[in-house]
């Protein structure tokens, strides 16, 4: 079984608080049995696969099968061409790694997704601009880490795709199992 989810901003990408009133999947109803296939930080929204199916999340996230995962980064600022240029290049040291090459364009307009609870930060003297990167790694707070390093930080991080599986069709907060040709749009590049 594989499970997608769209999962909510504030929300802990594990069954088990780490601090009491936290909000965790264990709020959304799931079955006994499924587990997370790799995360999304408590501050990023969107798609999240969940399974109970023994080696996915292996297939899923090992750099060497170069799996995609599409994000959509509201950043501070608007980055410049060459920044863009810098993001796909790879080669952005984050902490002790240096990243890999990825696609990423600036957005020209502003994506149409539901608007956050509660609202990103509003600063009326500093733009805000959308980025949509597809990565084949997924270290840490790579895309927050990404942006920042570039002098862009991001303000709101939501995963729309893994594969060719959309989660724009997926309202936040909700789960559905997945049918087959579902799960296989998973496994598309």
């Amino acid at each position: 079984m594989v499970i997608a989810f769209h999962k909510p901003y504030g929300v802990l990408c594990q069954f088990t608080p780490d601090q009491p009133g936290q909000k965790t999947l264990a709020d959304f109803g799931f079955p006994a049995e499924v587990y997370p296939l790799g995360r999304l930080d408590m501050d990023s929204e969107g798609l999240l696969l969940l399974s109970d199916e023994p080696g996915l999340n292996h297939k899923l996230l090992d750099p060497a099968t170069a799996h995609p995962r599409t994000y959509l980064a509201q950043v501070e600022g608007v980055p410049s061409q060459d920044a863009v240029a810098n993001l796909q290049r790879g080669g952005i040291l984050i902490q002790d790694y240096r990243t890999r090459p990825c696609q990423a364009r600036l957005l020209d307009s502003e994506p149409d997704v539901a608007p956050r609870e509660p609202p990103i930060r509003f600063r009326q003297a500093i733009p805000t601009a959308w980025l949509e990167l597809q990565l084949i790694e997924g270290k840490n707070r790579q895309v927050r880490r990404m942006t920042a390093a570039l002098g862009f930080p991001t303000l709101r991080l939501i995963r729309v795709k893994i594969g060719k599986l959309e989660g724009a069709d997926f309202t936040s907060g909700r789960w559905e199992k997945l049918s087959a040709s579902e799960i296989a749009k998973i496994w598309q590049r």
